[in-house]
C-alpha cells in the first residue's frame, strides 16, 4: 500500500462519494446538480473544490444533514474512516432523530395482512378499484 498524499481540495461529488453519503459518484453528481447539496448556503457545481472547514447541507430523502468537513479523501473506504471525514451538528442529529421517531410512530398502526388474498378477495379488490375510476 502506498502512503496517502495529503490533498488541499477534492471535487465535491468525489468527496460525497468517499464520505459515503451516496453509493456511486454519479448519484453524488446528480444530487449536486439537482440542488440537494449546499455549500455555505450556495448551490455549487459538482466540480467545485471542497476544503476542510467548509459547511455543507445535504438532503437525502427525508433526511437533512448539516455537516462540517473535517478531512479530505478521494478514495472510498470503510464506514468508520468515512465518518471521520465530517462532523454533524448537534441540531442536525436531534432533527434526524426526531424524524426517525415520527416515522416509527406512524408505522406502529400498520398491520400487514396475514396472507395473500385468495381468488375471491382479488376480484373484490379489482371491483373496488374500478369504482375509483368513475
Amino acid at each position: 500500500m502506498t502512503d496517502a498524499i495529503p490533498v488541499a481540495a477534492v471535487r465535491l461529488d468525489v468527496w460525497l462519494w468517499a464520505a459515503r453519503f451516496y453509493r456511486t459518484r454519479s448519484l453524488a453528481k446528480q444530487a449536486v446538480e439537482t440542488g440537494k447539496v449546499d455549500v455555505a448556503g450556495q448551490r455549487p457545481k459538482s466540480s467545485r473544490a471542497v476544503r476542510v472547514g467548509e459547511a455543507l447541507q445535504i438532503s437525502r430523502g427525508d433526511e437533512v444533514f448539516d455537516i462540517e468537513v473535517r478531512g479530505l479523501s478521494e478514495m472510498r473506504g470503510p464506514a468508520p474512516v468515512a465518518q471521520q471525514l465530517y462532523t454533524e451538528s448537534e441540531a442536525s442529529l436531534a432533527r434526524r432523530a426526531e424524524l426517525r421517531l415520527q416515522r416509527a410512530a406512524a408505522k406502529n398502526g400498520y398491520q400487514p395482512p396475514e396472507h395473500k388474498p385468495d381468488k375471491r378477495a382479488r376480484r373484490l379488490i379489482r371491483a373496488l378499484g374500478d369504482l375509483d375510476a368513475l
